[in-house]
């Protein structure tokens, strides 16, 4: 059983923002160690009811009565200071604590934290290791960013020393927390908004790799210069897998993609030939993910049998290349998080492995920083698609400050020779590819926005 020893001074938790993913994660878990949870959101969703359902107190819109009942508020990263349950809760002394800080707090009750990161890959390979761990019946707790239906959730509480989660990097909020071991995936140009230059994204990486201790475990991807050098900043047990580079522990060699593009893989353990692995998710970059899936679940004595059968049983997370259903029974509909040029790339390569006639992209650019700095990146992963429509941007937590727009998307893929379309209107949208899709093609609803909501339209 974790040692919740540290939380203890707070019996009642309320928190701010609690339909989130890592929110009602939380939330779940402090619940089932006994405290009394309530919380607040603005509007109703699927996990609010799931919360509700499980017994936690939830109110849409504020409650400044469950503020002043409480020992301790947990905020997410998006409520403002001027909230008016945040300017309760400072009238009254009672403290406040940012997600990220608080799941911090988590991973001290916990001897074992395992923290998996990377600017691409992060809910994917987290889903692979904590299928590995649940089904060697380790009894691990998971946080992970999206739903899983292996887990019906995002998260599990369990009752062993072993805490799996996702840890993100914007706003270096991974550096809160404390991890034994660590896997890194990958180290992109991403959040400018926040880290404004790669060096800071870089120099993030490394605090990070600094919180591990001695006895702990650091997983990096051979493939990747950035992560290559990340292994002199600490004295961890170091592991290195890769597809391109031989110079690794774990490598993955005659890799072939069936119809669907899932892959089957030989695995070599330190030049040693270890097993056949296969997937049920497309794509290369699965390979990879796959792979520094096997190589923790091999430090940790999991077993290959289990780590095999895992694998080939995971059918991906929530908007991760997620069937959504057929246009006319003929078109087939994927649903797609992916929201950074490098992401859309390995998600075009995913599709390249599959039998169609057309592709057909529709893209909701995500945030106006990440749109102006990487237009052109945008552009040129984009023309890996035959038809490319793309929507308005979601603002998410920005204001337009920087003089972009989906239009400027456009117009530099149709410079590139692309006939892309500017859509805005989704019902416009789906009329649209509705009318001009032929049989076998596949349409792709691109984006970590409400894009999302088109899939549905399109199959309804």
């Amino acid at each position: 059983m974790p040692n919740i020893d540290n939380l203890k001074k707070y019996k009642n938790i309320h928190m701010i923002g609690i339909g989130g993913v890592s929110m009602s994660g939380i939330a779940e878990i402090l619940y089932n160690w006994g405290f009394n949870v309530t919380g607040s959101d603005w509007a109703y969703s699927e996990t609010i009811q799931i919360l509700i359902k499980r017994g936690i107190k939830v109110t849409i819109g504020h409650n400044l009565e469950d503020v002043k009942k409480a020992d301790v508020i947990v905020y997410s990263a998006a409520i403002k200071q001027d909230d008016p349950e945040m300017i309760t809760a400072k009238e009254l002394n009672i403290p406040t604590i940012e997600r990220a800080d608080f799941l911090g707090e988590i991973t001290r009750c916990f001897e074992d934290t395992i923290c998996i990161s990377g600017t691409h890959g992060k809910t994917t390979t987290t889903s692979m290791v904590s299928l590995c761990f649940v089904n060697a019946l380790t009894d691990p707790s998971i946080q992970v960013g999206a739903y899983l239906k292996q887990l019906d959730g995002n998260y599990r509480v369990g009752n062993s020393e072993h805490f799996i989660i996702e840890a993100c990097e914007y706003v270096e909020s991974f550096l809160k927390f404390s991890p034994k071991a660590e896997i890194i995936l990958n180290i992109d140009n991403d959040h400018l908004d926040y880290f404004k230059t790669f060096d800071n994204i870089k120099n993030a990486f490394i605090k990070y790799v600094k919180l591990l201790p001695d006895n702990g475990i650091l997983v990096i991807n051979g493939d990747d210069k950035n992560c290559l050098d990340l292994s002199k900043y600490t004295n961890a047990d170091i592991i290195t897998y890769g597809i391109n580079n031989e110079d690794v522990n774990f490598y993955a060699k005659n890799i072939i993609f069936n119809d669907d593009g899932f892959a089957k893989f030989d695995v070599y353990h330190n030049n040693q030939f270890l097993d056949t692995f296969e997937l049920s998710v497309p794509g290369i970059h699965n390979v990879s993910n796959a792979l520094a899936c096997i190589s923790i679940c091999m430090k940790y004595n999991i077993s290959k049998e289990v780590i095999k059968s895992s694998l080939l049983k995971f059918t991906g997370a929530h908007r991760r290349f997620e069937f959504k259903g057929k246009i006319n029974n003929s078109v087939s509909v994927y649903d797609d998080y992916g929201h950074h040029p490098t992401e859309i790339t390995a998600t075009a390569k995913s599709l390249m492995n599959k039998k169609y006639n057309k592709s057909w992209v529709i893209f909701q650019p995500h945030t106006y920083s990440r749109t102006k700095n990487l237009l052109d990146d945008f552009a040129n992963a984009l023309l890996n698609f035959d038809n490319v429509i793309v929507l308005d941007i979601y603002a998410a937590r920005e204001v337009n400050t920087y003089n972009i727009s989906s239009k400027d998307l456009v117009d530099k893929l149709v410079s590139l020779g692309k006939n892309a379309l500017y859509i805005p209107d989704f019902e416009e949208c789906t009329k649209y590819v509705t009318e001009h899709v032929n049989d076998n093609d596949i349409v792709l609803t691109l984006g970590a926005g409400t894009v999302t909501n088109i899939g549905p339209m399109l199959v309804s």
